[in-house]
C-alpha cells in the first residue's frame, strides 16, 4: 500500500480488513510449520488453498476499499473548498 495514496484515516478505515488478514496469514504460518493433523495431500492442500484464496481476495479487497476511500476523501475534500471558496 502506498503511503501517498493512503493517508493514516484510510489505514483506520482498512483496519477492519487488516485484523482478519492477520489472522489468516497466523493460520497459514501455524499450520504449516506444526502441521497438527497431519499431511494429507487432498486434505492438506484445499486447507491451505482456501487459507491462500481467502488471503489474496481480501488483501484485494482491502486495496481497493482504500483507494475507493481515498478518492471518495478526495472528493468530498474538493467539495467543501469549492463551497467555500463559492460564499
Amino acid at each position: 500500500m502506498l503511503p501517498s495514496t493512503f493517508d493514516r484515516d484510510t489505514l483506520l478505515d482498512l483496519t477492519v480488513n487488516m485484523i482478519p488478514l492477520g489472522i489468516l496469514l497466523f493460520f497459514i504460518v501455524a499450520f504449516g510449520l506444526v502441521n497438527p493433523f497431519g499431511w494429507d495431500n487432498v486434505i492438506s492442500l484445499l486447507q491451505f488453498g482456501i487459507l491462500i484464496i481467502a488471503f489474496v481476495l481480501l488483501t484485494v479487497l482491502t486495496y481497493y476499499s482504500g483507494k475507493a476511500i481515498s478518492e471518495a476523501e478526495a472528493e468530498t475534500e474538493t467539495e467543501v473548498r469549492d463551497e467555500d471558496h463559492s460564499d
